[in-house]
């Protein structure tokens, strides 16, 4: 039995074409382009970025800068659920900080660090506040779920938006035990 060589080739790229295809249109059109539409209606999102990989979703926001990071967050892990599954998801905010923001905030993150760490997140937003005293425009706040401690810093056009990530507390022996 010969084997021709033309035949075997066009089917081995046939097949790649099609296997592949479908799985490019079914990752795109079921998974990609729904959490886009999701991501895309919560309140506040500008804009948004997506990449999708069997691990991770990583997602880009350009927001208005009345959002609510919190609110978005939380829609994103509601209503797209089905969608990212145990895929860890990572957001990162672009967009309208400043110069001036930037550095109130090394000022700022010193003792917003330390209350993270102590898990004394109350302080939060006596530190921001404390700081924002300084600046006339200066707008702080702050709100907190049980992954992140949101904080948006307003001053006048410019916004700049933190999420702080929270780390569960960890049950069981004490290390020097």
């Amino acid at each position: 039995m010969k084997l021709r060589l033309l035949p075997v080739v066009l089917s081995v790229i046939v097949s790649s074409v099609v296997l592949f295809g479908g799985w490019f249109a079914y990752t795109s059109l079921a998974m990609e382009n729904p959490l886009s539409d999701i991501i895309n209606k919560a309140p506040g999102v500008v804009s948004s970025t997506m990449k999708m990989d069997s691990s991770q979703v990583n997602i880009e926001l350009n927001l208005k800068p009345e959002a609510s990071m919190r609110d978005i967050m939380n829609n994103i892990r509601t209503e797209g659920a089905s969608i990212i599954g145990k895929r860890t998801v990572h957001v990162e905010v672009t967009g309208q900080s400043s110069p001036k923001l930037e550095a109130w905030w090394s000022k700022a993150l010193f003792e917003v660090a330390q209350a993270m760490e102590t898990k004394h997140y109350a302080d939060i937003p006596l530190t921001l506040q404390k700081y924002a005293a300084d600046i006339p425009n200066m707008k702080v706040d702050s709100e907190m779920d049980n992954t992140y401690v949101y904080i948006r810093l307003t001053d006048g056009e410019f916004t700049k938006f933190i999420m702080l990530p929270r780390t569960p507390s960890q049950l069981g022996v004490w290390p020097n035990e």
